[in-house]
């Protein structure tokens, strides 16, 4: 083989393989952490992963669903202020548990914050989160006005902080929301479920 051939060759495996790379790497096919997700990888892959309870898909967005479990149970730490209890007996990881989510309570609210009582986030009859529309959803997290008592606002719910989100993502969010089974607080916490 000629110089020129091998380095045509040379260069067209290099190319080659460097597709193979950016593809993989898009496609989360990357190096893996230790849950078997691809770092950087897909939000969706592990949205769906994460919601430690059933999800009711039918006639809703798979993938905005995802997204706001990604966001709800990996980023937004939801679950600690709106789920009473929070954790599986023996599971809490702040005692040395693995973490695992009370599924029977999840979302449900009933944490209290002195005079402030965490709300149930869950779907009404009407499969509405917290009984609220999307727009009143949205308006309550990016201002902070509590739906329930006008003029008034949310005092422990970070809105301020979650308001900055897209409103993709909020949507993402209330989608989740309306996929998740109601549920009832649990009476641990001693705030009683809204």
């Amino acid at each position: 083989m000629t110089s020129k051939a091998r380095i045509a060759l040379i260069g067209t495996a290099t190319l080659l393989l460097g597709s193979a790379f950016v593809v993989a790497t898009r496609a989360g096919d990357g190096p893996r952490d230790g849950q078997g997700f691809g770092r950087g990888g897909s939000e969706i892959q592990r949205g769906l992963a994460l919601s430690p309870v059933k999800l009711n898909l039918h006639g809703k967005n798979r993938d905005l669903v995802a997204l706001g479990s990604y966001i709800v149970n990996a980023q937004g730490g939801c679950n600690d202020c709106h789920s009473c209890p929070s954790y599986e007996p023996g599971h809490s990881p702040y005692t040395g548990g693995d973490g695992a989510i009370d599924a029977e309570h999840f979302l449900a609210g009933g944490v209290p914050f002195g005079p402030f009582v965490s709300r149930n986030l869950t779907p009404d009859d009407s499969g509405r989160p917290a009984g609220l529309s999307l727009d009143e959803f949205m308006s309550a997290l990016r201002t902070g006005h509590d739906p329930d008592n006008p003029g008034e606002l949310l005092q422990v719910m970070p809105w301020p902080i979650y308001g900055k989100m897209t409103d993709r993502d909020l949507k993402a969010v209330y989608e989740y929301l309306s996929a998740i089974p109601h549920a009832e607080s649990g009476t641990e916490c001693g705030g009683g479920g809204e």
